[in-house]
């Protein structure tokens, strides 16, 4: 459940009850996916609650925007208290928080000169599927930069993702990768991928993912847990070779990737690099630091 009689939304300036929020079908990006959106986390650190992250991902929202030609009339700072107000108003701690900015009513292919700016939060303990995942490589790419801005949290974009994530349920999957149109690893359906090797660790390098706050975060945390991160090409077969793997983003955090195309990896994901980086995380997230944990 995303709301209920007292939820209350910000949307265009006004603070509203979210089930007297409304939009118009004849909006542009509801006929074409000319819209952009975030997703943030709020975690309750004992003492109220932390935005991880907030100016990153606000700044990433603005130039998702300006990239298919919507203009945020928000600063930075004030996108980052309308999600604290929002938090509070609400009275939540844990919680994901959905900015949207969406095109008004426009059924032409040009661009649109009216937009809204929507943002709602609600409850959220854990992601859905924390447990390891049973993974497959879809039959679906990730689309070419060549045709669409992929670091541009674009809504048209997730179609794809939704597609595999379909495919990879319909089979019995838990979740699905992508390949990229060179036919390397590219990333999850809104999630960036991590493998460990003989105690490295390897990623998809940028031009061809998305590159995701959380997996800049992984790899600030990997350096100070002085382990390699090698950003590169990835071919399928070399990950079907990992001790380890593990997806990561903001609604996802870190999570363990079990198996990929029903072939298990041979290390438990407690003695994993990743396991360790979990850890790391569910502290930095809360509290900015990790202070007082054991990694082994």
């Amino acid at each position: 459940m995303y709301y209920d009689s007292k939820t209350e939304v910000f949307l265009d300036g006004k603070w509203i009850k979210a089930k007297d929020a409304k939009a118009s079908l004849f909006d542009q990006t509801m006929h074409y996916g000319t819209g952009v959106f975030e997703g943030l986390r709020s975690y309750n650190n004992g003492n109220g609650f932390n935005i991880f992250k907030p100016k990153e991902h606000f700044e990433r929202l603005k130039q998702s925007a300006e990239k298919i030609h919507l203009k945020i009339p928000y600063s930075i700072d004030e996108l980052i208290h309308i999600a604290y107000e929002l938090i509070t108003r609400n009275n939540l701690t844990n919680a994901y928080i959905r900015p949207l900015v969406f095109a008004g009513p426009n059924m032409m292919l040009s661009p649109s000169n009216h937009i809204h700016i929507f943002m709602t939060a609600w409850k959220w303990a854990k992601y859905p599927g924390i447990e390891p995942l049973n993974v497959m490589v879809s039959s679906y790419t990730k689309p070419s930069p060549k045709s669409i801005p992929i670091d541009a949290k674009i809504i048209g974009n997730y179609a794809a993702f939704t597609l595999a994530t379909a495919e990879a349920k319909h089979l019995g999957y838990d979740e699905a990768i992508l390949l990229d149109h060179n036919g390397f690893i590219s990333e999850g359906p809104g999630s960036n991928i991590f493998y460990e090797k003989d105690g490295k660790l390897y990623t998809p390098k940028l031009g061809n993912i998305f590159p995701g706050i959380t997996r800049k975060t992984i790899i600030e945390l990997a350096a100070d847990l002085h382990v390699k991160v090698v950003e590169k090409d990835i071919k399928p077969e070399e990950i079907y070779k990992a001790d380890h793997a593990f997806f990561c983003g903001t609604a996802s955090e870190v999570t363990a990737i079990d198996s990929i195309n029903g072939e298990p990896f041979k290390r438990d994901w407690e003695e994993s690099i990743g396991f360790d980086l979990h850890l790391m995380y569910q502290q930095k997230v809360k509290f900015d630091e990790y202070q007082g944990l054991t990694i082994v």
